[in-house]
C-alpha cells in the first residue's frame, strides 16, 4: 500500500486525519504514532499493533504492542489511571509486588524484560553487587520487591552469585596468582547482571 492509501483508510475507517507524509515519516522511524494511531494503522495493514514495532523495551511499547489502553492496563494492574500514566511517562515503575506481578502477568514479561520495562536494571545491579559482596540473605526481599520470582529460586541464585564472587577472589589472591588479585573480581561485579541471568531458572 502507498502512504496515500494508508492515510486514506486511517481517515475512512477510523476518522483519523493522518496525512500521507506523516505516514512516510512513521515509515522512515522519523515520528511514531501514538496508541490510538498504532492501533488504526495495525487495523488498516491487517496486522497486529505488535508487529508493527521494533522489540519492546518501555512499559508504553509494551502496552502498545498488547492493543492495551492506559485505562484498561492500569485497571488489571490496581493502579489508578493518573499513576500509571505518569508511571509510563517517565519509564519509572512504582507499583508494590502485587502490582508488579499483575503488571508482568498482563503484559506477558519475562523477568528480565520486566526489569528493563520499569527502569530497575540499574538498582538491580547495584543490590547484586551487594549480595555478592556481603551477606546475601540481607538482599532476597529488596530483589523480590524488584522482580515476581519465587523466593527460594532467588535465594538460590543469590548464594550462587555470592559463592562465585567470593570463590574468584580466594583463586585470585592465592600465593600462585599473578597481577591484582581484585581485578577478577572488579570484572565480576561488572557483569553481575548477566551473572544473576545466567544463573536464573528459566
Amino acid at each position: 500500500m502507498a502512504p496515500g492509501h494508508v492515510a486514506y483508510g486511517l481517515q475512512a475507517q477510523y476518522g483519523l486525519q493522518i496525512a500521507p507524509d506523516i505516514v512516510v515519516a512513521w515509515e522512515r522511524g522519523l515520528l511514531a504514532p501514538n496508541s490510538q494511531e498504532l492501533t488504526a494503522l495495525a487495523g488498516v495493514l491487517w496486522c497486529a499493533p505488535g508487529d508493527l514495532l521494533g522489540p519492546a523495551r518501555t512499559l508504553r511499547e509494551h502496552r502498545m504492542a498488547r492493543a492495551m489502553t492506559v485505562e484498561d492496563l492500569a485497571r488489571r494492574v490496581g493502579v489508578d489511571v493518573s499513576s500509571y500514566r505518569r508511571m509510563e511517562d517517565t519509564n519509572r515503575w512504582r507499583g508494590n509486588e502485587r502490582q508488579t506481578a499483575a503488571l508482568a502477568e498482563n503484559l506477558s514479561l519475562s523477568p528480565r524484560e520486566l526489569l528493563t520495562a520499569t527502569g530497575r536494571d540499574d538498582e538491580l545491579a547495584e543490590l547484586l553487587r551487594s549480595a555478592a559482596t556481603t551477606r546475601w540473605q540481607a538482599y532476597v526481599r529488596p530483589v523480590a520487591k524488584l522482580l515476581p520470582m519465587p523466593k527460594r529460586e532467588l535465594e538460590d541464585v543469590l548464594q550462587r552469585l555470592h559463592e562465585d564472587y567470593h570463590a574468584r577472589m580466594v583463586t585470585t589472591s592465592s600465593w600462585g596468582a599473578s597481577g591484582g588479585s581484585g581485578e577478577s573480581g572488579r570484572e565480576f561485579l561488572d557483569g553481575v547482571v548477566d551473572h544473576f541471568w545466567a544463573l536464573a531458572p528459566g
